[in-house]
């Protein structure tokens, strides 16, 4: 009996363990890109342009990759706390890209909208946003 409750608890440690890295994937349908027009403002989002790519983020590895015909690969520096409001759930990370810049990518939950889904990539010049879904 003591060795089946230490067997157990190992079960339920080690389930724990991997659950906690784990790897999320998320499919694309489109996406939109804003540039900076100065030191004090915006241009306009883009029309959303049609754009099925994999993403993934990989806890285990700390790195999150977008599949597009160019691989952008982005290294988690830090794991933001998740901010939750009434309308929006956002989960946010600070990373650097493959060319050593740096950004801030944000999973967005939109639940005032069905719970709508997006993924941004910040740049200080541009920004990208990725409308997702959740990959099974």
């Amino acid at each position: 009996m003591k060795h089946f409750k230490t067997l157990l608890i190992c079960t339920f440690l080690l389930c724990g363990l991997s659950s906690y890295s784990q790897t999320i994937a998320f499919k694309t349908s489109a996406v939109s890109i804003i540039e900076k027009t100065n030191q004090k403002g915006w241009g306009e989002w883009s029309d959303f342009v049609k754009a099925e790519l994999l993403i993934t983020i990989d806890a285990k590895k700390d790195r999150i990759v977008v599949n597009s015909p160019v691989m952008q690969v982005f290294s988690i520096k830090n794991y933001g706390d998740k901010i939750e409001t009434e309308t929006l759930k956002t989960v946010p990370f600070d990373c650097i890209d493959n060319n050593g810049s740096k950004c801030k990518i944000l999973v967005i939950t939109r639940k005032d909208e069905g719970n709508r889904m997006q993924f941004y990539i910040n740049y200080s010049e541009v920004k990208f946003v990725y409308n997702i879904y959740e990959s099974i």
